[in-house]
């Protein structure tokens, strides 16, 4: 048996880490078993359930499903390890005993002699990201809920002006009213990007029987405000059956055309 290929991935907040990780999958697209791990994210797998839907094929693993990885390690072909900037550096060799294996840094340009530099085998330029020591993380899941889009924009736009704290970083995904599962992203000082559709079916029975949740960083954050104003964008029951079926009006009408 071979021995797979395992890459750990750390770095700052918002500089790029799931971005390098999919590049390098999309890279290595023909290689037979890759598995994929980040740890520490508790009931808010926003990476993961991004990462998941893109790659259909990928095994993806979560904090409760540790074991399972690392069982699953030995029978892949590649490995890559998401570390946030929330966990400790040195537990990686704690989590991977007498493994051998690979650490990127995926970091600002501007970043000098952090704790990374000497960890990391290799150094990869990432988002001119703003941090600092005073930053706080806040998640929160949505399961169940859908928003109005239109709300979600209000809502993201509040988030990245400054309306619940200085956020330096933010991203989620949530289930909206047509249906779509739509992942959000921003980072302080990096041009915004638009809403990215995720590659998952239309949820249009009901409440979506999937993961919804927020991810934010930043200091000062009101993380009460922040909790009563996503479920203040949240639909009703009725709300949510109501435009369902004017969704599947609408697309039945577009298969009869």
């Amino acid at each position: 048996m071979s021995v797979p290929k395992i890459i750990v991935v750390a770095g700052s907040s918002g500089a790029g880490k799931t971005t390098w990780v999919c590049q390098q999958m999309r890279d290595v697209a023909d290689v037979e078993k890759i598995i994929y791990y980040s740890p520490g994210t508790g009931t808010v797998p926003v990476d993961q359930t991004r990462i998941a839907s893109e790659f259909p094929d990928l095994q993806v693993f979560s904090d409760i499903q540790q074991a399972e990885f690392l069982n699953q390690i030995p029978s892949s072909d590649a490995v890559y390890i998401e570390w946030g900037f929330y966990l400790e550096l040195g537990s990686i060799a704690q989590l991977l005993d007498n493994l051998t294996y690979r650490t990127v840094a995926v970091l600002p340009s501007d970043l000098k002699d952090s704790e990374y530099h000497p960890w990391a085998n290799e150094i990869v330029r990432g988002a001119p990201t703003q941090t600092s020591n005073a930053e706080s993380l806040w998640r929160a899941a949505s399961n169940g809920q859908v928003i109005d889009e239109n709300s979600l924009e209000e809502f993201w736009y509040e988030i990245t002006h400054g309306a619940y704290g200085i956020v330096t970083r933010a991203k989620g995904i949530f289930d909206v009213n047509d249906g779509r599962s739509l992942y959000c992203d921003f980072v302080a000082g990096v041009p915004q990007t638009d809403f990215l559709e995720l590659d998952l079916p239309r949820y249009l029975e009901g409440r979506p029987q999937r993961f919804s949740g927020l991810e934010v960083v930043g200091k000062n954050l009101d993380k009460a405000t922040l909790r009563q104003t996503l479920s203040d964008c949240c639909l009703s029951d009725a709300a949510i059956l109501q435009y369902q079926q004017q969704v599947k009006e609408i697309l039945l009408e577009g298969k009869q055309v």
